[in-house]
């Protein structure tokens, strides 16, 4: 697909879109690419769906003169991408980005029809402040990459997907194009407690999922359900799954996430 650009005063932000019909925004996470939904795109498009996905400032495709790089920033994008596409949409969010799904949810009710939260951080973990600062000096080159290269790989307990060495070699081109690798730094120094204070705000009907043995909680089933809870929304637990059970187990997640995008717009 050809990629394209929406122009966010400073700087753009890269995206692409398949198919026709209700649209569904695909936002990855921190350190990811917009590439992480590859095994959902074809199935939502065959769906009936329009889909985008976008790349994360300073990540991928998408550019890196800009001066925020938190939830609160993101939470603008997805809305500003939904406002040029024509929305509402239903919006996936991943890790990081799920936080800024809420935020959206928050700030435009009449964007966002829909969010599908997957392996989210509405909030900040126990402890974050401290491991926030520990990672930020292990991310500090020239170790930084190799340390979030083994840390990623970690983050798939289960099943990797066969092409799991050419994405991580993707990912790592994006890493050394231009200044990504500072603003990946940048990203990484986000609190999600805005999010948090926003999580009583969202109306729209919600789908979290999250794999059961998600490294980046110690009791992940938990947090998916004081999300879950936090949001009156429905839940999915991954068995196995780690941080990106739409990548890990996509013939687990896609039928969910196909389900649930048709229950959304049923409703709108």
């Amino acid at each position: 697909m050809t990629t394209r650009y929406l122009d966010r005063g400073t700087a753009r932000v890269a995206f692409e879109v398949r198919g026709d019909g209700p649209l569904v925004v695909c936002v990855p996470g921190m350190g990811e690419l917009r590439s992480a939904y590859r095994f959902s795109v074809p199935v939502l498009v065959a769906a009936g769906f329009r889909v985008a996905t976008l790349d994360l400032r300073g990540h991928g495709e998408s550019d890196d003169a800009f001066d925020a790089f938190d939830d609160v920033a993101l939470a603008g994008d997805i809305l500003a991408l939904i406002g040029h596409l024509g929305g509402p949409a239903l919006v996936i969010g991943n890790s990081m980005a799920a936080g800024s799904a809420v935020i959206a949810a928050a700030d435009d009710p009449s964007a966002v029809a829909g969010l599908a939260l997957l392996a989210p951080f509405v909030r900040n973990p126990p402890g974050g402040a401290l491991m926030g600062a520990v990672m930020r000096g292990l991310l500090l080159k020239p170790w930084g990459p190799a340390v979030w290269g083994a840390y990623y790989r970690g983050l798939f307990p289960g099943r990797r997907p066969d092409d799991f060495p050419e994405h991580s070699r993707e990912m790592a081109a994006s890493f050394r194009s231009g200044s990504h690798w500072r603003s990946f730094q940048r990203t990484a120094r986000t609190s999600h407690a805005p999010a948090e204070a926003r999580l009583g705000e969202v109306r729209a009907p919600v789908l979290v999922v999250m794999g059961e043995r998600d490294r980046d909680w110690k009791d992940a089933t938990a947090e998916a359900r004081f999300v879950a809870e936090a949001l009156g929304g429905e839940m999915m637990l991954v068995p196995g799954g780690g941080h990106y059970p739409m990548a890990e187990y996509p013939e687990l997640v896609n039928p969910r996430l196909t389900a649930f995008a048709r229950q959304v717009f049923a409703r709108a």
